[in-house]
């Protein structure tokens, strides 16, 4: 039992971070925006938060300075492509090279630095219930507001005028904007709020997951939450279910590594982006899958008329 516990405690780390960036890029896309630099803004938002959190003595610092770490980062690329017009997957994966070479040079004075961890909720008697206390009740704030995040998501796209407009200016940005709503400033919100996931969930990294600054410690973990948008067909219910199964194929990996199967590392090590690949090609095999709630405009760039 301790060690199914010890598992389930590990797997929810793991999967935090994940449904962390999906369900802000989640949203980034159903209003209509490709950004492919979620990878970026995660490695800024790990090492400005690390690095705050390490200079100010506080977790609650490093958290806050990664989400406006990451909300920048995206406004960056709001500007890019929302009034400069870029093409947009250029863009990202420019944003993507530039926060990994820049989150290298900034890190550079923090490598083998010791983290500021954030510390975990405890409930008073709740949290003692054997097995089901600490797995329920005794995570970090992050991991309860990351459940609340999605599930706030998930309302206010299906039953709010704001969810309204954002899915209408992702269906058809000329249909919305002839209707009134403002294109280009729902843009910008929706990719700041996927920003400041995105610098969260690589907050989380360096704050909760492990507790110290590493080049590159994000692992591709961007890539796999742009996938996991894909996974769920834009839908935030599914997005929780393919976080919590990435995480769980990525910690039975590493389990299986520490308890000695016989099994090239190389093999277990690359078991998440195998198991990437693998539902990527599930989900485009199906046409009703792939043709539910896909953004008609994602991708494309909106010039109003003057």
């Amino acid at each position: 039992m301790n060690a199914l516990e010890a598992v389930l405690l590990t797997i929810i780390t793991a999967s935090t971070p994940l449904l962390l960036a999906a369900i802000g890029e989640l949203v980034v896309e159903r209003a209509g925006v490709l950004n492919l630099g979620v990878e970026g803004m995660m490695i800024m938002g790990a090492v400005s938060g690390f690095a705050a959190a390490y200079t100010v003595g506080s977790a609650a610092a490093g958290v806050a300075v990664s989400v406006v770490t990451g909300i920048g980062i995206a406004l960056l690329f709001a500007y890019l492509t929302q009034t400069l017009v870029t093409n947009q997957v250029a863009t990202g994966l420019a944003l993507t090279l530039f926060g990994l070479g820049l989150a290298g040079l900034i890190g550079e004075n923090f490598t083998g630095f010791p983290g500021v961890k954030l510390r975990a909720v405890r409930i008073p008697v709740l949290t003692d219930i054997p097995f089901l206390g600490p797995v329920a009740f005794g995570q970090d704030p992050l991991v309860y507001g990351s459940v609340a995040v999605t599930a706030l998501v998930a309302w206010t796209l299906a039953r709010t005028r704001i969810g309204l407009v954002i899915r209408a200016t992702g269906s058809n940005h000329h249909s919305a904007h002839a209707l009134g709503y403002p294109v280009i400033a729902v843009r910008y919100a929706c990719i700041a709020f996927g920003g400041a996931c995105a610098g969260l969930a690589g907050g989380y990294l360096s704050l909760v997951y492990t507790p110290q600054w590493i080049e590159n410690m994000t692992a591709g973990r961007g890539w796999i939450a742009l996938a996991l948008v894909v996974f769920s067909t834009w839908a935030p219910r599914r997005v929780v279910i393919g976080a919590y199964l990435f995480g769980t194929v990525w910690i039975v990996g590493l389990y299986a590594q520490g308890v000695g199967i016989a099994v090239a590392p190389q093999l277990l090590s690359s078991l998440p982006y195998l198991a990437t690949i693998a539902a990527l090609v599930l989900i485009s095999g199906n046409r009703f899958l792939t043709k539910a709630n896909t953004p008609a405009c994602i991708g494309q760039p909106f010039v109003p008329e003057r």
